[in-house]
């Protein structure tokens, strides 16, 4: 099984992605869970989201306290939120960043795998917008491997209808760009 947790602020969609993502897993014949933590947050207020993703059944329903993978949609939440606690020593960080991992893995002292993309660049060219929700997917696959990214497809045509094409454009950009320090 598969664990992530995933970090980012108040209205930038870590919630629809671990729900795109889950569903996603399911039609692709994968068990799946994804589900929010966070109380009376407002907009821009840190939150943490997650995702399981298993090839039986999962039977677990608590939190993710020990996760497999961090994501982080915002990077100015390292240092405000300690975003590497409980990730396994052997874990994989990812982090929406134009620094290098190398550079990442030195601010966190990190020594597992640590992964960086410009998420928020990708998403701004590719859709216009500054939100790299979808497109950090993109990143998340390409490190885990749970999934090929076609899987994503279906559910973010539905989710996002006709502007789907260029979340699936930001995902397949993060998924190839991304730089990943073993």
């Amino acid at each position: 099984m598969i664990e992530v947790r995933w970090h980012g602020r108040g209205g930038q969609g870590a919630v629809t992605s671990v729900e795109l993502l889950a569903v996603s897993a399911i039609a692709a014949g994968k068990y799946a869970q994804g589900f929010p933590s966070f109380g009376p947050e407002r907009r821009g207020a840190p939150v943490a989201a997650f995702t399981r993703i298993d090839d039986k059944k999962i039977n677990v329903r608590s939190g993710i306290y020990e996760p497999d993978v961090v994501l982080v949609l915002d990077s100015s939440l390292i240092g405000l939120v300690p975003v590497t606690d409980g990730l396994k020593p052997d874990g994989k960080l990812i982090v929406n960043t134009p620094k290098t991992p190398e550079e990442i893995r030195r601010e966190l002292n990190f020594q597992g795998t640590v992964a960086t993309v410009d998420g928020t660049g990708i998403a701004r060219k590719e859709m216009g917008v500054p939100i790299a929700n979808t497109t950090m997917i993109g990143a998340l696959l390409k490190v885990i491997g749970v999934m090929e990214l076609d899987a994503m497809k279906g559910a973010i045509d539905h989710r996002f209808g006709r502007i789907a094409q260029k979340n699936l454009n930001a995902m397949k950009r993060a998924y190839d760009e991304i730089k990943i320090l073993n």
